[in-house]
């Protein structure tokens, strides 16, 4: 990232503007537990694009930890709640999920009931949409 910043900076201007519009910043996000509980976070790569350094783990209530996504990053986001796990990672959770019997989801999405926030990588930004999943 360091090394793709340098040779950002030192573009023309032109070219310089061709490489922010095409991705060259990433995006950082930032969970916080605003719950008077813990929270079990969800993290799902959109396709072609590259896992965050974890795709599930534990926040406790009024933590936060932040992530830098690499650049062109896409995805989904979700907080799963009512979760059990023993200590070496295997468990589940009562809402949002992944059913990979595991803390982190690796490639597996939520199960409802669920709220997603998606995120993707446009031309000039991010965009995000908001997601809201029932049982039926």
């Amino acid at each position: 990232m360091d090394l793709l910043r340098r040779s950002c900076s030192l573009a023309t201007p032109f070219y310089l503007l061709a490489l922010l519009l095409s991705s060259c910043k990433g995006a950082t996000f930032t969970f916080v537990n605003k719950c008077g509980y813990t929270v079990w976070p969800g993290i799902l790569p959109g396709a072609g694009t590259s896992p965050l350094e974890t795709t599930g783990f534990q926040l406790a209530r009024k933590d936060f930890r932040t992530f830098q996504a690499p650049p062109g990053w896409s995805g989904r986001f979700w907080a799963r709640t009512g979760c059990t796990f023993d200590s070496s990672g295997h468990g589940s959770c009562a809402t949002g999920d992944c059913g990979s019997g595991l803390m982190e989801c690796n490639g597996a999405g939520a199960a409802p009931p669920a709220t997603l926030a998606e995120f993707w990588r446009t031309l000039y930004d991010y965009k995000r949409r908001l997601i809201l999943s029932r049982l039926l």
